[in-house]
């Protein structure tokens, strides 16, 4: 038995989020559909760095999982591309450690959000943009995103739906960069509440706006109210771009 990590892509318009869910097509029940059919029948779980709302895109999703099978480590991308739907894309496979985590072994993680601040909508980027054709202030931007770097608890920037107990996470680094009227913003963190990164950039956007004062996002985060932040950014926009590890 050998334990293997993969970095996926995938387009998440296409799916109800990552995680198995009853009567849903998800990423994980077609990665773990066709591992199934690899294994003759056999039941292989899939484990991944962390799950994806539904809409929600990843360029380098990382997952792990055990095999006993004997194909050699070069072809298994090939073998498992060519198994799986159009939507997901095996980027790489390595052999790691029996005792390697997909989830528990994370050490940061960067998400990206797209924004759209184009006046007419493109339709053909619906899926994988926000459109938001305001003028924005990124004097007031880049003021406010200097509040959330560093350890915080994020109860005001999670969604109330949220199970864990420890809402505190550390931000690295967040900035934004914008090409084409197209602006992104790139969040680096130790980890992420549900829906943080989304709840953060509306908050940001209401600031880019002049409706919140950077300076709020202050008393904000000591408020530990989701009511207290901004709406919630649409799941289209957002990508998980990379998990990092230790090694």
């Amino acid at each position: 038995m050998k334990r293997l990590n993969c970095i996926i892509a995938y387009d998440g318009s296409a799916f109800s989020g990552y995680q198995i869910q009853p009567n849903q097509r998800t990423v994980q029940a077609e990665i773990e559909g066709v591992l199934r059919k690899m294994h003759k029948g056999s039941d292989i779980r899939v484990v991944a760095s962390g799950r994806t709302d539904a809409g929600v895109h990843a360029v380098g999703q990382s997952i792990h999982f055990d095999t006993h099978l004997n194909i050699p480590i070069n072809k298994w991308k090939t073998a498992l591309n060519s198994l799986l739907p159009e939507e997901i894309s095996v980027l790489s496979v390595h052999k790691v450690d029996s005792d390697f985590h997909a989830r528990f072994d994370v050490n940061k993680k960067e998400y990206r959000y797209q924004v759209s601040i184009k006046k007419d909508r493109d339709v053909f980027m619906r899926n994988y943009q926000f459109h938001y054709p305001y003028q924005l202030d990124y004097i007031a931007l880049k003021e406010a995103i200097k509040y959330f770097i560093g350890t915080h608890d994020f109860t005001s920037f999670c969604s109330a739906k949220t199970e864990v107990e420890d809402k505190y996470r550390t931000i690295y680094e967040i900035e934004f960069m914008e090409q084409d009227d197209v602006l992104t913003f790139r969040f680096v963190g130790n980890g992420f509440l549900y829906n943080m990164v989304r709840i953060i950039v509306g908050t940001l956007l209401e600031v880019g706006q002049g409706y919140r004062k950077p300076e709020e996002i202050v008393s904000i985060l000591e408020q530990r109210d989701r009511t207290k932040a901004g709406k919630t950014a649409p799941g289209n926009g957002l990508y998980l771009w990379k998990v990092y590890y230790d090694n």
